[in-house]
């Protein structure tokens, strides 16, 4: 039987909440105000502007000097369309695994977080102990926004950050930063016997996917390299298309969305003013030569920048530690909050947590419960550290 307050407990609880990112995560934040305000913790929720979710921080500790951040997110990915073996929101505990939506990606850093609470609560720390939960980062990093912009009204920042997305227990120091964009083309219909009667915006869209493909592999080819990454090099990806309505009908309207993930000491404004250019500059022209009205509108979907923290920076050197590891820290694809947080308002951080990113997503996501054990053994340490 699970113990009340273990992480593998609370990470139960934690997956049965349905915090898929289209839908509310009040039930889970309030879930954890009403856990912290048990343990005589208060914490402050900052809502999205509809009141339908919420971000949470609270402090453990002295609130008049910096201190350390533990840092996660309570959306998930949609579990539609794919094949589980078990109910994605129901934790099944089997072979060493705890199978369920979120539990790599992150609620176990959640869960472990939690799981050390009573704790930190109980000691007397002469540092701080800073949580902050956040919303819908899955689809772009949305909801800390929102947190970061109190954060940087507060008189004292904490000193430092630990994202617990999916490392292996691995300390990141840098990521990829991301750009998406959607691109919609407006053409004139007409019928297909006579091409030139109308604009066709499907032809026009692949043009410049063309052009995008052109830029992908210009960068592939020369770069900049950085060889501690698996992917070493700046990637543009067309990952989503739709035109047209019959084959008979020239296709007045088409739309695709593209993304780019830099480098993080790879600005991608360059290759984005490229990817306007060439529309508004080559291909705007000749599809208004056939309508006046003809147009080529780019909507951004997401962004957020890369994370770039220094491998002997004092957060790195302190995480290591933690950890008993003195491996150089890894760079990591995907992206986080990480960079937000250090490029926005300042604290600098790395990316440690439980699992794998590999389980991340998938039907069947899983955790390994030596990751959730592990991460309940870098959380006691940073409490020897912070408390007297």
């Amino acid at each position: 039987m699970m113990e009340k307050n273990s992480s593998l407990a609370l990470l139960q609880q934690l997956v049965g909440f349905d915090t898929v990112s289209h839908n509310s995560n009040l039930m889970l934040i309030h879930f954890v105000r009403d856990y912290l305000l048990a343990h005589g913790i208060a914490s402050q929720l900052v809502s999205n502007v509809e009141g339908t979710k919420a971000n949470l921080y609270a402090t453990i500790g002295p609130t008049d000097r910096g201190g350390v951040m533990l840092a996660g997110h309570t959306d998930v990915v949609p579990v539609t369309g794919q094949n589980w073996s078990s109910d994605p929101f129901q934790l099944d505990v089997r072979d060493g695994r705890a199978y369920g939506r979120g539990s790599a990606d992150m609620k176990g850093f959640i869960a472990s977080v939690l799981a050390a609470v009573p704790a930190f609560a109980a000691a007397k720390l002469h540092t701080p102990l800073h949580i902050a939960l956040t919303y819908d980062e899955e689809i772009g990093c949305i909801g800390v926004r929102r947190l970061l912009d109190v954060l940087g009204g507060l008189p004292v920042l904490p000193k430092m950050g630990i994202v617990g997305e999916p490392t292996l227990m691995r300390v990141v120091a840098a990521h990829k930063g991301k750009v998406a964009y959607k691109v919609k083309l407006r053409g004139k219909e007409g019928h297909s016997s006579n091409p030139k009667g109308g604009v066709n915006t499907v032809e026009y869209a692949a043009e410049l996917i063309t052009f995008i493909r052109e830029l992908a592999r210009e960068r592939e080819a020369l770069g900049p390299f950085d060889h501690l990454y698996e992917v070493p090099y700046t990637t543009l990806h067309v990952g989503k298309m739709h035109g047209g309505t019959a084959l008979n009908i020239i296709p007045a309207d088409s739309e695709f969305e593209f993304e780019i993930r830099h480098l993080p000491e790879d600005d991608p404004q360059p290759l984005l003013a490229a990817i306007f250019n060439y529309a508004r500059g080559q291909l705007l022209p000749a599809m208004r030569a056939g309508d006046a009205a003809a147009d080529i509108e780019f909507i951004e979907r997401s962004s957020y920048p890369g994370l770039l923290t220094a491998p002997d920076a004092e957060v790195v050197r302190f995480v290591q530690a933690l950890l008993g590891d003195d491996r150089a820290p890894a760079k990591i694809a995907f992206g986080t909050e990480a960079g937000l947080f250090s490029q926005q308002v300042g604290i600098p951080a790395v990316v440690v947590g439980p699992g794998s990113i590999d389980q991340a997503h998938k039907p069947d996501e899983w955790l390994a419960l030596d990751q959730l054990a592990a991460c309940d053994t870098m959380l006691a340490k940073l409490l020897q550290q912070l408390g007297e």
